[in-house]
């Protein structure tokens, strides 16, 4: 049953030789010598296959094939009882005939050996019937179990019992079965090509073995039975994990821990567990609030918030459980979603406001978030915060009088807190912003105040009268705080009139003068404001019209509660005292505001009192009329703003409100969506030219109702901020004639001299031009910059003399006061100069400066003046160049003191008169009288004509040298010897009469006697030729003296002898 069993081990005996073809005699004769002892009885033993096979020689030992074959075919015993002797002896008629038994023996030889081929290759070879073999992918030699080795009984016959191949089936088998050794029947299987494990891991086929047949052409092989053969390819790690995304998205909501976020999963393309399979993943990204585990899922360690970040990206990889990490690491994404919060989004905190660009929108992409709830109506409230700036928002920072007159306010208004200038130095010593940003404001610590000179202010109290003031107070003390105070200057501490600060209230005390009735009049007007002391700027006009008294604060009246009344003040003729910041009294150790009686001492110490805490800004004072609704608002209206501009039909079903200052807007509406626009179209609005810059506060407060009319969802308030960008400074340039002369009787004449006949003002901007193309490009290519002109209001010139102040009783700066008032344009003048203020273009200003005039009635002793002008914009932010002018004053002689010298002179030449020009124009520091000026003149034309009398001698003697020189050479130096030289005639020609001005043209005319004179007048006034004489120095001087001689050489002929 079955395949038969290993065969039996038999006893190894020394075989015949075989009966190889080509054998020799002496070969057979050897063996058969050897085996001599065999004979009758002898057995012969079944070597194995090894002996068979192996061509030795007949005294092998037949032993040593034994440990090579450990298994033999089934029922391989050998007969013992002499079959060999039987199956091989010779025929008796034979065995008679051999004469010896050598012969018989060789011949019994030849008669077995055929009757062994009779029976050769009588069985199959025998193999395993399973085969199991494992092979690695990079290599091609399969390790089998049990090995490949095929037997068969036919061994040791050659041929028959020698294995010849193994042969395989099946289809497409990747495998070969190669013959080791055929004595041995011993094989391997090998692949015929590169084993993929990733492909196939395993094959299955059948086997055979098969024999030599007969005979070296293999004839009648006999093959075995087939045997399955089962091979495994064991894999390598040759491939890295691969991610099946490229990338990884996830959303979650901030504030919640999350065990499995998502899942990143990798592959890998090796075949075997070990190699396919992911055994790790791992988070490269360092520091963040995130873990994996084995698997791929991701999950936070830690609460995530949507204000901290709003998207995590993370690096994940893999590796195998071959320790291969993936070839691409992928990127996850994680998306912090903040929780469902009620509230406007879509919005930026800081917006960016370019000065001059309009109105810009402030939330053009915002949205309320109600998360489902069911909302019935919105109101939302937007505040814009500019307490900081200026007094409260940005507005013009002119002088508070310059204000007033652009609102329209009646003219004669006092300016109480001005400035410090040379013209109003009461204020000097009081503490200042001293920033040209915005306007002035004057600060009060409680121990300061200033005192008002006399006839600033001239108040008729029986007419109605005004007054006006920027405040920003604090919480104070319980003590009086006086804004305002008139009051006697000496004996009595009866107080006229008053503002003041007391508990947060601010009142107006108003006495009224002695009246031929003795009853009470209203005394104290009070009102409780919280304004007062908010710390705050506010604006506040008290109109005054006895018995009424009305206050505005920011443009809002209030009426005055309580009123208490007091009796008229007693007849006196005591002078009064305007203080600001205090009051003026004498202290008796009994202050009030009442009328009191001097104690009887020796008189108290006059001093100030009730001193003011706080700031104060444009205090103005006006007597005769009151100030009106319209200029009030004029007043405190802002220059910045919110301002919402919708289209028709968006605005539908919203309802607005704003204040009148416009830092408060509100809007209202039942649909959402509407409310979103609306808001989308709120905008901010800054109309100066050139804005403060800085920071303005947004805040919107929102409240929403639901169903049942009540607050049902929290909308948190929005705070951002706008950020004003600082403004192009322009550049005021002033630019004309900076010096000339004019004769002394137009000093004295009632005109006087005009001082900027050609004044021109211009204002530039310098801007930053992005150069065309790519700049990044080319590194060469820079901005560059132009300058623009640009047009806008002055508001103050001043002229200032230099030198000197101005002596009234002989000379003065006057201007057309009608053409200024018709601009609207106020004048003070001082000994230091003139000062023009007022809110106009440019143009207007070169007009009235065309207007300035400089008188001096005594020209006698002077020479020159000189006079430097500055103007600015918004009360000095942006100040121009100083522009120097100097005036020099021409002194015309006697035509009979010059009449000698006018003769002296040469007919076809001026006298040159530099040295005169010095000495009376610009070199004297203490000039002479003006009769000192002839004899020195006179001098000096003597010696100029004596020099120049010698140069055309010197210069004729040349002429002739040079021309007997060019009768010897005529062709090449005739030319260059005879040529004019223009520089020279220019040099000796007086310079002085080139002088090009239309004011002294019509003095030559009037005087064409006194040439010398008028050569003289035209040195003095000629700023071309002092600017050429400056900048050329001495060396010029010496250069001419140099070459003097050279520069007088003419041609003769044009002499006249």
């Amino acid at each position: 049953m079955g395949s038969p069993g290993p065969p039996r081990p038999v006893p190894l005996v020394r075989s015949l030789p075989r009966l190889v073809p080509g054998a020799g005699p002496a070969a057979i004769l050897g063996a058969a010598g050897g085996a001599g002892g065999g004979g009758r009885g002898g057995t012969v033993s079944g070597a194995g296959p090894r002996s068979a096979s192996r061509p030795s020689s007949s005294s092998s030992s037949s032993s040593s094939a034994g440990p090579s074959r450990a298994l033999r075919p089934p029922h391989s015993g050998a007969r013992t009882s002499g079959g060999a002797s039987r199956g091989c002896a010779l025929p008796s008629p034979l065995r008679a005939a051999m004469p010896a038994p050598a012969a018989r023996l060789l011949l019994a030889a030849l008669l077995c050996g055929a009757a062994a081929a009779a029976r050769v290759n009588k069985h199959k070879p025998w193999i395993e019937t399973t085969y199991h073999g494992i092979v690695t992918e990079n290599d091609n030699t399969v390790l089998l179990d049990p090995p490949l080795i095929a037997l068969d009984k036919d061994a040791p016959l050659r041929f028959a019992g020698e294995i010849c191949g193994f042969k395989i089936h099946g289809q497409n088998v990747p495998f070969e079965a190669v013959v080791v050794d055929k004595s041995t029947g011993e094989g391997i299987i090998r692949s015929k090509e590169k084993l993929d494990c990733e492909l196939q891991k395993d094959y299955t086929f059948t086997i055979q073995a098969y024999d030599c047949g007969k005979g070296p052409d293999g004839a009648n092989a006999k093959k075995s039975h087939k045997a399955t053969v089962h091979i495994q390819v064991n894999d390598v790690n040759e491939y890295a994990p691969v991610f099946k995304e490229k990338s990884y998205k996830a959303t979650v909501i901030e504030g919640k821990r999350y065990d499995n976020i998502l899942r990143v999963e990798a592959v890998d393309a090796d075949c075997s567990p070990q190699f396919s399979q992911i055994c790790s993943y791992e988070i490269v990204t360092p520091d963040v609030p995130f873990a994996i585990d084995k698997d791929g899922y991701i999950k936070n360690t830690e609460k995530l918030s949507y204000g901290k970040e709003h998207q995590y990206k993370l690096t994940v990889t893999a590796y195998d459980c071959g320790k291969k990490r993936a070839a691409e690491d992928v990127l996850v994404k994680i998306s912090i979603k903040p929780t469902c919060k009620p509230g406007w989004q879509g919005w930026s905190k800081r917006i960016e406001y370019e000065p001059g660009t309009g109105s810009l929108a402030l939330f053009p992409g915002m949205h309320l978030e109600t998360c489902d709830e069911p909302i019935t109506s919105v109101e939302a409230t937007v505040e814009l915060e500019t307490n900081h700036i200026g007094k409260g928002c940005d507005r013009d920072t002119y002088s508070e009088k310059s204000i007033h007159r652009l609102c329209g306010a009646a003219s004669g208004t006092a300016e109480l807190l001005p400035p410090p200038s040379s013209a109003a130095n009461w204020t000097v010593g009081l503490p200042t912003d001293n920033g040209h940003d915005s306007d002035q404001v004057f600060e009060f610590n409680g121990t300061q105040a200033v005192r008002i000179p006399d006839g600033v202010v001239t108040v008729n109290l029986k007419e109605p009268f005004m007054i006006s003031v920027w405040m920003r107070h604090g919480p104070g003390t319980k003590e009086k705080e006086t804004i305002l105070c008139n009051s006697d200057k000496t004996d009595m501490n009866r107080h006229h009139y008053a503002l003041y600060v007391h508990n947060c209230r601010l009142v107006f005390l108003f006495r009224q003068e002695p009246a031929q009735g003795k009853t009470y009049q209203p005394a104290e007007f009070h009102w409780k404001l919280n304004q007062v002391c908010d710390k705050e700027w506010h604006h506040y006009v008290v109109n005054v019209e006895f018995p009424a008294v009305s206050l505005y604060v920011d443009g809002v009246s209030y009426d005055p509660f309580p009123v208490t009344e007091d009796y008229p003040l007693h007849p006196s003729k005591i002078e009064t005292q305007l203080v600001v910041g205090a009051c003026w009294q004498e202290y008796t150790g009994n202050e009030n505001d009442n009328e009191t009686v001097p104690e009887t001492s020796a008189g108290g110490e006059l001093h100030m009192a009730q001193f003011f805490r706080g700031n104060l800004a444009g205090l103005m004072i006006r007597s005769g009329k009151l100030e009106n609704k319209k200029v009030i608002d004029c007043l405190y209206t802002c220059k910045e703003g919110l301002d919402l501009q919708m289209a028709d039909g968006v605005g539908k079903g919203v309802k607005v409100h704003m204040n009148p200052s416009q830092s408060t807007l509100s809007i209202e509406g039942d649909d959402i969506d509407r409310v979103d626009k609306a808001m989308q179209h709120i905008s901010y609005l800054n109309s100066r030219q050139f804005p403060t810059p800085g920071i303005r506060r947004l805040k919107i407060t929102s409240t929403v109702k639901c169903f049942n009319e009540e607050a049902c969802v929290s909308i948190p308030s929005v705070e951002g901020y706008v950020m004003v960008l600082q403004p192009e400074e322009p550049k005021i340039s002033l630019s004309g004639i900076n010096h000339f002369a004019r004769s002394a009787s137009e000093f004295e004449s009632s005109e006087g001299v005009s001082l900027f006949p050609e004044l021109r003002i211009i204002s530039t901007i310098t801007r930053e031009v992005e150069p065309q193309g790519d700049g990044d490009e080319d590194p060469t290519v820079q901005e560059s910059l132009v300058s623009e002109e640009i047009m806008h209001n002055l508001d103050m010139c001043e002229v200032t003399v230099l030198g000197e102040e101005l002596n009234q009783e002989q000379e003065s700066l006057e201007i057309d006061m009608t053409r200024l008032q018709q601009k609207g344009i106020e004048m003070s003048s001082s000994n230091l100069g003139m000062i023009i203020t007022g809110v106009d273009t440019m143009a207007n200003y070169e007009e009235v400066l065309h207007l300035i005039r400089y008188r001096n009635w005594h020209t006698a002793s002077l020479f020159d003046r000189k006079f430097k002008l500055l103007c600015s914009e918004l009360n000095g932010r942006y100040v121009s160049n100083d522009f120097k002018v100097e005036v020099n004053v021409i002194h015309t002689a006697s035509p009979v003191e010059h009449a000698n010298h006018i003769a002296a002179q040469p007919q076809f030449i001026h006298p040159v008169h530099h040295s005169f020009v010095d000495l009376s124009g610009h070199n004297l520091a203490n000039p002479r009288p003006f009769s000192v000026v002839p004899s020195t003149a006179t001098v000096v034309i003597v010696v100029c004509v004596s020099f120049l009398v010698f140069m055309i001698i010197l210069g004729v003697f040349r002429i002739r040298a040079a021309h007997q020189r060019s009768l010897r050479d005529q062709d090449t130096g005739k030319e260059n010897e005879m040529d004019w030289d223009d520089s020279a005639l220019t040099i000796t020609v007086n310079p002085m009469e080139t002088y090009e001005d239309q004011h002294s043209s019509e003095e030559e005319e009037e005087e064409e006697e006194e040439e010398s004179e008028d050569g003289e007048e035209d040195d003095i006034t000629s700023a071309e030729s002092e600017s050429s004489e400056e900048e050329e120095g001495e060396q010029e001087e010496d250069q001419q003296n140099v070459n003097r001689q050279q520069q007088l050489e003419w041609d003769d002929s044009t002499l006249s002898y």
